[in-house]
């Protein structure tokens, strides 16, 4: 059972013409926020980091055998050069936006290149480091075609989906990694490509 959530509104200070952000609670104390277009016009984003980041191809022992991630990835430390200003604007913005509920910066970015429908991620949570014990956020600027990010509770029960467009962002808080499991899962429809940029605190992955 899929559901897809069209969420709470609640007021955001920033200029009027500042996207909304649209807060859904989910259970066990975990809400993830939805702001569509927040990234403005990522058109040229998207481009360059195409061009740009140096793209990773990874593999991964399952059972008996080694197999190809079906995505491309590249992951910046704080400290590291990042691959265009705007991911470190956009940093900036989140940690201002949620300086006091997460009470600590965005300082990491990650980047995964969806090629087309095959490409995916499987359900998991972000429980590598403080994830798996304590209450944080993972801050997801989606651009380029749509896919949808799903999430489940974790020992069973309904699934939802929240649509991820070219420039919208959508942010797991409270004990969403922990409690959940969220995936984008592989589409028969044709699909173009998609860049995740993912912006985490310091020890979440």
């Amino acid at each position: 059972m899929t559901a897809e959530i069209q969420g709470l509104l609640f007021a955001d200070p920033a200029a009027d013409a500042a996207p909304a952000f649209r807060r859904t609670p989910l259970a066990h104390g975990a809400w993830v926020d939805v702001a569509p277009g927040w990234a403005g016009d990522p058109d040229e984003v998207f481009a360059r980091l195409v061009r740009e980041v140096d793209w990773r191809a990874e593999h991964r022992a399952m059972y008996d055998r080694t197999v190809a991630v079906p995505r491309l990835t590249r992951y910046y430390r704080a400290e590291e050069r990042w691959p265009d200003p705007a991911l470190r604007a956009w940093c900036a913005r989140l940690s201002e936006h949620y300086a006091v509920e997460l009470g600590e910066p965005f300082t990491t970015a990650g980047c995964c290149y969806y090629r087309d429908g095959r490409d995916s991620v499987a359900w998991h949570g972000d429980t590598f480091g403080r994830g798996a014990t304590h209450d944080t956020m993972v801050a997801i600027v989606s651009l380029g075609d749509q896919r949808r990010l799903s999430l489940r509770p974790r020992g069973g029960g309904p699934s939802l989906s929240f649509a991820m467009g070219h420039g919208d962002l959508v942010v797991m808080g409270g004990s969403c990694q922990r409690t959940w499991e969220h995936a984008v899962l592989k589409t028969a429809k044709p699909v173009g490509p998609r860049i995740s940029v993912q912006f985490r605190p310091a020890g979440v992955a």
